[in-house]
């Protein structure tokens, strides 16, 4: 593959230090450094709302304040230094303090810091960014539409959804199906494409004709007579019995994470992805695979879809697009679906900052970076695995971890209470808190959601990094069971 700039030379991970030098900060950041945690915690409690905190218990106790990061470290204001197994928000693929991005950044902001693409305009970033992203996404998917995040990526796949079906005349497709607990944003739409209670709870106006089938969550939900495949495939058939309910002539799409992120790194057996797919194409229902965590390495494929064998009509795309480093988003069209929405008249959506200069510019290097230092083909063939296994083979016989379950470098441990039968927690949230609590002492960035234990550092991070990684992991759910009574 190319798109016309010469290739560079495979970097060594023990290069990345050298080609990855941190951006110097300006007099005023070094200033503003000087700051001490307590002033710094003062100023933000007095003026921050963070997203989803309880903000009266987070002002008591204090936010950690990140002051710089490199590679795949982060430092807060009191000097400690944590190993990011999350990657930001699952976003920092290339790793912290890439100058290619900065400087892709201050070039585009020197020649044109913003334009819009409404008026019949365009300018070059945008359209090499898009150049590249037909390069490297799968055959049909050649045209692309840009947001400024994966919320409202999916904002704009249901305009899109809705505008195919008028241009196809058939209009009584409205209806789009999604899944309980996945995470599609924070906006109106992608909360409620979500399938997230506690966001319903605090959302009374949601978009109409949306409604939810259940998640193809194994641990937590099959029965003890079901293997792996049998009950993927079972949760997968809910969507056809959902179509009849409904009616096909009702139904316009089915949208899902190749793997659910947020909602505790849920990797469906194979059986589930090719039936999605089948009953879909039977009932002519447009597919959409959301990829704003899956998208650009992170399984060890370009795109988590070709991990799980499936072909979508619609991608959503964001975090990985410029590795966190500016805000973006992109939805890919299917060739069939692009021409429609091309050929039959105004498509009236768009953004004040769709396809912004700035952000497509960091977004071509970022992708670059990817592509010829072979990133993502690492992944699949080197890191990936050796994070897979170190995982397995750590947790195998643990007191409290009853799955692990991933690809490439995403994973999720699932803690239990007895992990043979896999009986969970009853009161797995806490559990789950505990043990992230535990990782943050230790200088560990993991996540928690409920009682999943979720990783998914850089794509640049090497073996070595991987076993501190799983060290600080082993350490923290050790003392989970500890304080448990369980180990």
């Amino acid at each position: 593959m190319s798109d016309g700039t010469k290739e560079i030379a495979y970097v060594k991970p023990e290069q990345w230090a050298q080609s990855a030098q941190p951006v110097q900060p300006t007099a005023s950041a070094q200033a503003a450094d000087q700051r001490s945690t307590a002033a710094y915690r003062t100023l933000d409690a007095a003026h921050h709302i963070h997203p989803f905190s309880d903000m009266g218990s987070l002002n008591r106790s204090g936010s950690r304040v990140i002051v710089k990061a490199h590679g795949v470290y982060l430092w807060d204001s009191d000097g400690n230094k944590m190993i990011d197994g999350m990657a930001g928000l699952w976003c920092v693929n290339v790793g912290y303090g890439r100058k290619e991005l900065a400087d892709a950044a201050y070039k585009q902001m020197q020649e044109l810091p913003y334009y819009n693409t409404f008026f019949k305009t365009t300018h070059p970033p945008v359209i090499e960014l898009s150049a590249v992203l037909a390069e490297l996404a799968p055959a049909p998917f050649n045209h692309f539409f840009y947001c400024n995040s994966g919320s409202e990526g999916n904002d704009t796949v249901l305009r899109i959804v809705h505008q195919y079906w008028a241009t196809q005349g058939k209009h009584s497709k409205k209806v789009v199906i999604s899944r309980w607990n996945s995470y599609h944003g924070s906006t109106i739409a992608g909360g409620t494409l979500g399938g997230m209670g506690y966001m319903h709870e605090q959302m009374p106006s949601k978009v109409e004709n949306i409604v939810h089938i259940d998640q193809p969550y194994f641990f937590g939900e099959a029965q003890s007579s079901q293997t792996p495949e049998e009950f993927a495939l079972a949760r997968a058939r809910q969507l056809e019995a959902k179509i009849l309910e409904i009616g096909a002539d009702n139904v316009a799409a089915f949208i899902g994470e190749p793997f659910q992120g947020a909602g505790g790194v849920i990797f469906p057996a194979s059986t589930y992805w090719p039936e999605i797919q089948r009953i879909c194409r039977k009932y002519d229902i447009l597919l959409v695979a959301d990829e704003v965590i899956g998208g650009f390495g992170r399984t060890g494929e370009w795109f988590a879809h070709q991990y799980f064998g499936f072909e979508p009509d619609i991608i959503t795309l964001a975090k990985g697009l410029t590795s966190g480093y500016v805000p973006m988003g992109a939805v890919g069209l299917h060739d069939r679906v692009a021409t429609a929405i091309i050929e039959n008249g105004e498509f009236n959506h768009g953004l004040t900052y769709s396809g912004h200069p700035v952000a497509a510019a960091v977004a071509v290097a970022n992708l670059k970076l990817l592509r010829d230092e072979k990133i993502v083909e690492r992944v699949k063939t080197d890191t990936g695995p050796y994070f897979q296994k170190k995982l397995r083979d750590t947790f195998a016989s643990h007191p409290i971890v009853g799955e692990i379950a991933g690809a490439g470098l995403v994973a999720g441990l699932q803690l239990a209470e007895h992990p043979a039968s896999r009986k969970r927690f009853a009161n797995g949230g806490e559990v789950g808190t505990l043990c992230r609590d535990f990782c943050f002492n230790g200088n560990l960035i993991m996540r928690a959601t409920g009682d999943r234990m979720l990783l998914s550092p850089p794509l640049v991070i090497s073996r070595q990094e991987i076993d501190e990684i799983v060290s600080k992991a082993k350490k923290a759910i050790d003392a989970t069971a500890q304080q448990l009574g369980m180990l």
